[in-house]
Parts: structure tokens; sequence; C-alpha cells
């Protein structure tokens, strides 16, 4: 398994060096963090810089995974490889999740481009007060993120159109998880949906991994990130199992 792991990080470490659509979302991260800081300098609160920051770093790790858990089924389609995929001894699941797990590894690039935007480009130093929980925070995240994405791959595979799904959960996403705005300021009957979505512990763990504040929760913030991490990546398997197995059935695996 290690090696079918292994040789799907450096197949897509492969194709996404000559990606239009991975370069894209590099490209966006930091013209999106100069309107965001611009928009907060503009109306004096430099005092919101810290999310402000955080809000592209994760939007395009969001995107980043949404490409790839879309573009894994759709690309083997285009190429009319997804049943010889499915059919060969390594486990798909396995493939998918080493794709999914290269591409958010680089997603990562987006934190030093949105840091370098603010210090350069605005003279704001953010300083990462709690280190060792930004760190970990940021860790946990980006596995949560990749084993999220595996149950996402499974409804791709059952979708004809997996790219209308993947435009249906972005900025809908975004504002459920707080990434735009605190949960705090969503609808009270909303909140609770939020709490159930790992990037919302995560972006709030890490504003406050910024802070000069204590952050006394931080393991529990933690815990929480990678647990709802692994409930999606078993939800994933068993959702990817079933799903090829309707997919055979139904032979829908060649339809784009």
């Amino acid at each position: 398994m290690i090696t079918t792991l292994w040789g799907a990080v450096r197949f897509q470490l492969a194709i996404a060096r000559t990606s239009p659509d991975v370069l894209l979302i590099l490209v966006r991260a930091p013209l999106m963090t100069m309107v965001l800081l611009s928009i907060s300098e503009y109306s004096g609160r430099r005092d919101l810089a810290a999310g402000v920051v955080l809000a592209p770093v994760l939007m395009a790790l969001w995107d980043m995974t949404l490409l790839i858990a879309g573009e894994v089924i759709n690309r083997e389609r285009s190429w009319g490889t997804l049943e010889a995929l499915v059919a060969t001894p390594a486990r798909f699941f396995v493939v998918v999740l080493g794709r999914i797990g290269a591409v958010t590894a680089i997603s990562m690039v987006s934190f030093a481009e949105a840091w370098l935007v603010a210090r350069y480009g605005f003279g704001i130093h953010l300083t990462v007060v709690h280190g060792t929980v930004f760190v970990l925070c940021v860790l946990a995240s980006g596995l949560a993120m990749a084993g999220t994405a595996t149950l996402l791959s499974a409804l791709f595979v059952l979708a004809p159109s997996a790219r209308l799904m993947q435009n249906t959960l972005t900025y809908p996403f975004y504002l459920l998880a707080g990434v735009l705005v605190p949960v705090s300021m969503l609808p009270e009957w909303l909140r609770p949906l939020s709490s159930a979505v790992f990037l919302s512990w995560s972006a709030d763990l890490l504003r406050r991994s910024l802070s000069t504040e204590p952050v006394p929760d931080a393991a529990a913030s933690l815990a929480v990130i990678v647990l709802l991490g692994l409930a999606g990546t078993l939800a994933g398997l068993f959702a990817v199992n079933r799903a090829l197995r309707q997919a055979r059935a139904a032979g829908t695996l060649s339809e784009v």
C-alpha cells in the first residue's frame, strides 16, 4: 500500500507542475490577499489582518482539494483510463488519497504567498505567537483536508459532471466554515452545522495562534480536527468502494 501511495504522490506532483488549474489557484491566493487586505486597511481595521491573511490561504487549500478530488475522476474519464485504473490491483482509494495528499501539500505554498503580500505589500508583520499550535494545526488541517476530499471523490465517481459539484462546494463552504467571516457572525441556526466542518475549527485555531491571548483549549481543538478528518477518511473509504460497485453495476464509469 505504501508503494502505491508514494507512486500516486509522485504521479500527481509530476502532473501539477504543468497544470494551469494548480497554477491559477496559487496565483489567485496572493491576489485575493491583496484585495482583502486593501479593504481592511481602507476601513482602518489592521487588527483584522491575521484573519484576513488566513482567509485566502484556507480558500486555496480547499480549492486545491476540490480540484484534485474532481479532476482525478474527470481526467481519467477523458483519457479513457478510469476503467483500467479501477481494474488494477492497486486500491482506488489509496491512489486517490495519495494524489489528494500531494496537491494538499502544494497548496501550503499559499501560506508563504499571503505572508509575503502582507509584509512587503502592506507593511504588516504577522507574528506566530503560538508556534507549536500553529504548526500542529496546519499539519492536522492538511491531513483532514486530504481525508475529507476522498469522500468528495466518491460523489464525483457517480456524478456525470464533477465540475458542477466543484463549483457548488466553494463559496457556500467558505461561509459555513468561517473562512471569510467568524462562525460567531453566522445565524444561530447555522452555527451547529459549522461545528461539523473541520475547517471551521482550523480557521478559529489558526487565528488564535497569531493572537497574544493564551490558547488553553488548543489540544481539544486539534483533537476535533483530527477526529473529523479521520471520520471523513473512513467515510470516504466506505463511499468510494460503494460508489465503484454501483458505477460498475450501472456501467457509468466512463460517462463524462
